[in-house]
């Protein structure tokens, strides 16, 4: 990784961190910036210049009344976002994701006869697990939550009949892809075929947009599945490339998140973040 980029991502990380465990809902920037024994305008510098917008407005958007107006203005459903191609072929942010399933067969047998390297990652959202077999990136969960003992145990749980070896050479050009955003990376998913049919319908909801449980079960073709919709959602093995954060309770609430809530917000933050960002630049 990149050291500059690798700086930024640390920055990021404790940034966030703080905001979040504050019950400030607007700390100074001068406290932030000699929280990363930075200057104020330094700081508002890379602050700015990664996220697109200043940490005040930043902090504005992890507030939960800002989860709601991404409902309310930002809502969209899966059926359109599809038909304007907005779906795992095309583009997320810079990076370009191709994926392939695993057959129902190979699922059954939990893993067997699968090898699957991991290793862990920096990313702006802590510590990240990155677990791939040679057809690319199957597990992508973030640690900062629950702690990397029980990040790990979580993921391995999955496919219990798989031989794992730690290899984190072997999944570098596509999780450094993956967290930076930018090249291309590959998916191989691992799932029961509902799964995979909601973990798809995920893929088609835009950056800085969100979605609700009710919606990906009317766009998968099951309106009345919608507690085994959150269900599949929750079980996504693939934290941020596969969008679970981007779904939430039809009534604006966050609901749950398998890598923690403090997670969830500093990713539909970010995003949200990039996206007005980008809108004004336009």
């Amino acid at each position: 990784m990149d050291p500059t980029q690798s700086y930024h991502y640390q920055v990021m990380r404790r940034a966030i961190a703080i905001i979040d465990a504050s019950d400030d809902p607007s700390l100074p920037l001068a406290t932030l910036a000699a929280e990363m024994q930075m200057s104020p305008a330094h700081f508002q510098r890379v602050f700015s210049a990664w996220v697109g917008v200043s940490p005040k407005r930043y902090q504005q958007y992890l507030r939960l009344d800002h989860a709601r107006s991404l409902l309310r203005d930002r809502f969209t459903t899966l059926e359109t976002a599809h038909a304007i191609g907005l779906s795992g072929s095309g583009r997320l942010h810079d990076l370009f994701l191709r994926w392939e399933a695993m057959s129902p067969g190979d699922y059954a047998r939990a893993g067997a006869g699968l090898r699957i390297f991991w290793g862990w990652f920096d990313s702006a959202f802590g510590p990240a697990l990155v677990m791939g077999t040679d057809r690319g990136i199957c597990g992508l969960a973030f640690a900062a939550e629950a702690g990397e003992a029980a990040t790990m145990h979580d993921l391995r749980r999955r496919w219990p009949q798989a031989e794992f070896a730690e290899n984190p050479d072997a999944l570098r050009v596509w999780a450094e892809a993956a967290l930076g955003m930018k090249g291309e990376t590959r998916l191989h998913m691992i799932g029961a075929p509902f799964q995979l049919k909601v973990w798809e319908a995920l893929l088609t909801i835009p950056s800085g947009h969100v979605t609700t449980y009710g919606e990906i079960a009317q766009a998968i073709g099951n309106p009345k599945a919608v507690r085994a919709v959150g269900t599949a959602v929750g079980r996504n093995p693939v934290g941020w490339l596969i969008p679970c954060h981007r779904a939430l309770r039809k009534s604006g609430a966050l609901g749950g998140y398998h890598w923690g809530l403090p997670v969830k917000r500093a990713m539909l933050a970010w995003e949200s973040a990039r996206a007005d960002a980008t809108t004004g630049a336009e």
